[in-house]
């Protein structure tokens, strides 16, 4: 286990790359992740998807979500996003403006 944050690259679409259907939202996980951030910063309601065909999280326009997965654990700390995630995103109204962004953090090492 890992006590040194990392901070992945930025995963990101605007909002004229975002669809009815879901569109990959960057690349695969490449770490274990610990914490998802979702910042909607478009003008329209998003659902993100875990797996490309089930709705799992919607983001409501100009708005975020945060998914931290390691605050409240025991010394264990193997509860995390598995390296190989991949998320996608789709709107729920069309956007005009702005983009999606997902920022990832994981533990050097993991």
């Amino acid at each position: 286990m890992s006590n040194i944050v990392r901070i992945d690259a930025v995963r990101s679409l605007a909002n004229a790359s975002i669809g009815a259907t879901y569109t990959l939202l960057g690349t695969p996980f490449n770490h274990a992740m610990r914490l998802l951030h979702f910042i909607n910063g478009t003008d329209a309601d998003i659902m993100i998807s875990f797996d490309g065909t089930t709705d799992n999280v919607p983001v409501l326009a100009d708005n975020f979500a945060l998914y931290d997965l390691t605050s409240n654990q025991n010394s264990n700390e193997t509860f995390r996003y598995e390296r190989g995630t991949q998320i996608f995103i789709k709107y729920l109204s069309v956007p005009t403006t702005g983009s999606f962004y997902l920022v990832c953090i994981y533990g050097k090492g993991e």
